[in-house]
This record gives C-alpha cells, structure tokens and sequence, in this order.
C-alpha cells in the first residue's frame, strides 16, 4: 500500500487550496498568499512548469518562500537563497485544561502599532502588514504596551497553526504566551481542529514549552527561499 502525502506535508499548498483560499493569488501550477498577507508561495510538486508558474507573480527581485517536507534541487533558473530546517509539532492529545491570567483582548487593525513594535523587538518569524487577517489573533495589554500575544496563521482542513508567540522582556516568566496558547488551542478543539506550529530545531525553551502543552514532533520540514534569475512578465 501507497502511503499518502500528510496535509502537513505542504502546509502552504492546502491552506490556499482550502479555507485561506480567499488570500491566493494563482498561476498555473503555482499559488501565493497576497504578499501583505504572507510571503509564503507553494505548488504541489516541484516540476519544471510549476516553477516557471510560480516565477510570473513574484514581486520584482522577491524570493519565493517554500514550506515543505522535502528540500527538492534548485531547478535551473533559480538561485537558492536560504534553507532553514524546522521542526513541525503537532498536537497529540484532545483537549487543553485552561489558566487563570490577564485579561485577554482580540488583536485587530486598531493594534497593529502595538503588534508591530511587539514583533520587531522579539522577532517570532514572517509576519506582514495583513498577517492579522490570517486568523484570530489574541494579546495582553499592560499599560497601553502589548506585553504577549499568539495566533493562528495557516488554517487547513482539520488544521490549524499556532504562530506569533512572544513575549516582551519584560514580562518573562509570567507564562502569558502559555496562557494564551491554552486559550486558541481549546477554540479550536471545539472547532475539530488539531494545533500545529512550525519551530527552529535549536529553541529549546519554546520547544519545552509546546511539548508541556501536548506538542509532538511530527516531521522535519525545510523553508526554502528561491529566487528566480529573471523577473517573467504577466500575460
């Protein structure tokens, strides 16, 4: 018997063709999130007309950024400009017990000053000017100033991932990205969804923390940026 490829195999690849399929932009072969939105771009296999398709709709001079199970050869054509190896952790357990905190507010256009600067000081991975319209995304405020926050970014079927969790400096040690994880996690247990998140292999701490919350390792995946020699003209 032929095992068949996991959704999680090419995460980017289902969330498009699926419930973010409002976000895609389509070429052929090849689809991309609105580059506000994220800069992630897929295909469903490395062939050499899906990489010509996935070319067309880059921004000039723009990286194509893969999320895959398989780091495929640069074709012809294209450089490779990074690959970074990630750890993709998924929950393996049904349920999540909730703890007592803060209050918890829902992080929406109004907090994008807040959100932006909270990003830039802890840099938890991509995020874009829409990346708030992904999915829900939720925060601690302390005197005006965005202390946590954690979302959720690619949604497939029966999937949904956990991203953005970060702390400031300052409120370290106080177990808000925890606490805030808890809550999305248990929202979407009641929707029959099944959290994953995607993390580098050496932060230990984040890596503890998501296994005390039910978090397995369940693959090895590459990111890949690839960029191509030349820039394709729309037709």
């Amino acid at each position: 018997m032929t095992n068949l490829p996991h959704l999680l195999d090419n995460p980017v690849w289902h969330a498009l063709r699926g419930p973010h399929s409002r976000f895609a932009v389509q070429r052929g072969l090849a689809l991309h999130y609105q580059r506000e939105v994220a800069a992630f771009s897929a295909f469903e296999d490395a062939t050499e007309q899906a990489y010509a398709d996935l070319a067309v709709d880059l921004p000039p001079g723009a990286e194509a950024r893969l999320v895959r199970r398989e780091a495929d050869p640069v074709p012809a054509g294209w450089t490779g400009v990074n690959q970074i190896r990630l750890l993709q952790m998924m929950v393996v357990q049904d349920g999540i017990d909730l703890i007592d905190g803060p209050e918890v507010i829902s992080l929406g256009t109004a907090h994008r000053e807040a959100v932006t600067a909270l990003v830039e000081l802890t840099k938890p991975g991509p995020f874009g000017a829409r990346t708030l319209e992904m999915g829900r995304y939720i925060g601690v405020l302390e005197d005006g100033e965005l202390l946590a926050m954690a979302g959720e970014r690619m949604h497939l079927p029966g999937f949904i991932e956990m991203s953005a969790i970060c702390t400031h400096p300052r409120a370290r040690g106080r177990r808000l990205a925890e606490y805030l994880m808890r809550r999305l996690m248990k929202a979407a247990f009641a929707r029959s969804e099944r959290p994953f998140l995607h993390v580098l292999p050496d932060n230990d701490a984040a890596i503890a923390l998501y296994r005390r919350l039910g978090f397995d390792v369940r693959a090895e995946m590459q990111y890949l940026w690839r960029r191509p020699e030349t820039t394709l003209s729309r037709s």
